[in-house]
């Protein structure tokens, strides 16, 4: 269990696709020490990053699961949860952000603010997420950090700051200028271990000192006392760090990040910002809804002392039977204890208690309020609250878009007709944007989802975990007709 709550930070790595998330993900896990080695995304050793632990996601190098980890980072724990970017696996990106308390949102140094960029912008809205913004990719071709924070700007309305600046940019870019301390940062080493500091180049130094005016008359807006330090020019770090994160936290300040995760450049300072400016769970509030007094709003406290109130945000069907994700919110959950589902009234007795490294696992005694764990052998829905039995609250929801495309499934022989049922039911239950249903007219099977992308996976997956031979019937797309513009017509009724 974690001992001082204020060092824990819950964040989520979203973005467009392709944007980096996962080769960010490894990064940090190497720097923290949880892993030993850096493996690529689509690498050529076969390995695979450590985050697409799925087979499908190896090959085809995306993200289709969302995964968890945990890491320490200069006496802070922080949990992770790496999403895919496309936007068929939408609902992995809802549920994580539900339960984060902080986010990074991750924009390509060259394509910037993109389709995805915005919907998942918009998803961090609807749940009032804190986020700071890294440019990543700033060693490619046509690499250029302030346009991305012009868009950050005009298309998603941020008060995007720069904290950084980049130190040379595309196939020259060494590391960055920290506006804070004004010293320039390089990584040195073959992985970008070892962070030296040094003078910034003098032909650097004015673009320096004018984007620190910048930033420190966008982040005073904050802080009085930083106004006061500014005017008698006495200006320290931590006056800066203080303003940033209050506005951070208030949503109305987004600081931006730069390197390339790719050339291991810049992820240790991402490290430092996300412990100093991302939310702790005792600074984000929490409601549940009273259901013996008629649904009345009440606060959640993330102490562990208090009554256990927990939301299962997702299930996966693991090797040892149903693994449910659990975000506890106030309380806190040991081995041995009966816990009790809102929604159903059912009670639970907790076996195993797990923290979870991608697809490892690793077995736990018990966990506090603010933790993200995983727990065996409970039947649940993705979205039940859970509680110790003393009070009956129930957490909001997550929010679950509706399905946009449909195919007919028909299975080729009897063994995949059984089969088929039962991974229909499965996937149903584990992905809500996932849906089935018989049609009464036609006699078929019909499977509805995000997109031909997220149809195109599940059919794969019935295929390799099921063993389901089935025949694909042409999509159909979910639209409305409707009148989009005046037209004039002459028509003579007879």
């Amino acid at each position: 269990m974690i001992d001082d709550i204020r060092k824990l930070r819950n964040i989520g790595i979203s973005a467009h696709i392709d944007a980096g998330k996962t080769s960010i993900t490894e990064r940090i896990l190497y720097y923290t020490r949880r892993i030993h080695a850096i493996h690529e995304v689509r690498g050529k050793d076969g390995v695979g990053a450590t985050m697409d632990s799925m087979e499908l996601e190896k090959e085809r190098g995306i993200t289709i699961a969302s995964a968890c980890t945990y890491c320490n980072w200069k006496d802070h724990a922080i949990n992770i949860i790496d999403t895919p970017g496309h936007v068929d696996f939408t609902i992995e990106v809802e549920r994580s952000l539900r339960v984060l308390d902080g986010a990074i949102l991750v924009l390509c140094a060259v394509a910037g603010v993109q389709s995805q960029s915005i919907t998942v912008d918009r998803q961090m809205q609807r749940y009032q997420v804190p986020r700071i913004a890294f440019v990543n990719k700033c060693d490619r071709a046509g690499a250029s950090p302030f346009k991305v924070m012009r868009q950050l700007r005009e298309k998603l309305n941020h008060n995007a700051v720069a904290m950084q600046i980049p130190l040379s940019l595309e196939k020259d870019h060494r590391g960055i200028i920290d506006l804070v301390t004004m010293k320039a940062v390089t990584f040195e080493g073959e992985y970008g271990d070892e962070v030296v500091e040094r003078e910034i180049p003098p032909e650097l130094l004015d673009e320096a000192l004018e984007k620190r005016e910048e930033m420190l008359d966008a982040v005073s807006y904050f802080s009085d006392e930083l106004t006061e330090a500014i005017l008698e020019d006495q200006v320290t770090e931590e006056l800066i760090y203080d303003a940033v994160r209050r506005g951070t936290l208030e949503l109305k300040l987004t600081p931006v990040f730069m390197g390339s995760a790719y050339k291991n450049k810049g992820i240790q300072c991402l490290l430092d910002a996300v412990t100093r400016y991302l939310p702790s769970p005792l600074d984000i509030k929490n409601s549940a809804l009273d259901i013996d007094r008629d649904e009345a709003e009440v606060e959640l406290v993330p102490d562990p002392k208090k009554p256990l109130v927990a939301l299962a945000f997702k299930l996966e069907a693991g090797r040892y039977g149903q693994l449910t994700y659990i975000r506890i919110y106030q309380g806190k959950i040991e081995k041995g204890d009966t816990i009790v589902n809102s929604r159903t009234g059912q009670k639970v007795k907790v076996g195993r208690i797990v923290r979870m490294h991608a697809d490892q696992m690793e077995d736990i005694e018990g966990a506090g309020a603010g933790d993200i764990i995983g727990l065996f052998g409970i039947d649940c829905f993705s979205g039940d609250t859970f509680t110790d039995g003393t009070v009956n609250y129930t957490l909001t929801s997550i929010h679950v878009p509706s399905p946009v495309i449909s195919l007919s499934i028909k299975p080729k022989d009897s063994d995949s007709k059984k089969n088929l049922s039962k991974a229909l039911q499965r996937f149903a239950k584990e992905d809500p944007t996932f849906r089935t249903y018989m049609d009464h007219e036609t006699k078929e099977t019909i499977i509805s989802g995000m997109g031909e992308l997220h149809l195109e996976v599940y059919l794969e997956r019935m295929k390799r975990e099921y063993g389901v031979r089935a025949e694909a019937g042409k999509p159909k797309v979910a639209y409305r007709e409707t009148i989009s513009r005046r037209a004039d017509f002459d028509y003579t009724h007879k």
